[in-house]
């Protein structure tokens, strides 16, 4: 099963954020085999963390809990809350396999926090730019709650555009990069 967590980081956190940097990655090592993509997200400035994203295939909603609740950053208070949702693959990839590659344009997650009816459910037809791509749904996978991205855009408006306004309750558009140790 397939999960998107979204850790929010509690404001004045980065300093604690840096100091368990090794805890993180350390921590996320241990499910390599499992993680279809991950990263920081950022304020405007491009430089002050507000978050990260984790999409990642486990064997159920508890397995995910304990991945998003045990993470050393959550642990130690740097994260304001956690958006834990069941999320289907619709391109069938991790981020490794985006051809785009790992640096390059502007980088976004875009969350739509649904309402009412599915939206956007099918992969959009120009899918180039996109890295990740799939519904947020319940825990039973029978319920949509929502749609999320990951892409690459020219700007925050056009990658909230991948989305269609009237169907969600509110659309969040985060700058966002790869993760994961460096090089």
């Amino acid at each position: 099963m397939e999960f998107l967590c979204y850790h929010r980081d509690r404001p004045g956190s980065a300093a604690l954020r840096d100091e368990l940097t090794e805890e993180h990655w350390a921590y996320m090592d241990q499910y390599a085999k499992e993680m279809i993509a991950r990263g920081p997200t950022f304020a405007d400035d491009g430089v002050t963390p507000t978050g990260s994203v984790h999409i990642v295939d486990l064997p159920d909603p508890a397995a995910v809990r304990a991945f998003a609740f045990d993470e050393p950053n959550y642990q130690a208070g740097a994260y304001r809350d956690v958006l834990v949702r069941r999320w289907r693959n619709l391109l069938g990839r991790t981020m490794w396999d985006f051809p785009g590659g790992r640096t390059g344009g502007n980088r976004y997650l875009v969350l739509g926090l649904g309402t009412g009816p599915a939206a956007d459910l099918a992969v959009p037809p120009d899918q180039d730019e996109l890295i990740a791509y799939g519904p947020l749904l319940s825990d039973s996978g029978a319920i949509w709650l929502g749609t999320a991205a990951l892409l690459r855009a020219p700007d925050p408006d056009t990658a909230r555009a991948l989305l269609t306004p009237a169907r969600y309750a509110d659309i969040e558009v985060h700058d966002w990069q790869f993760g994961g140790r460096p090089s």
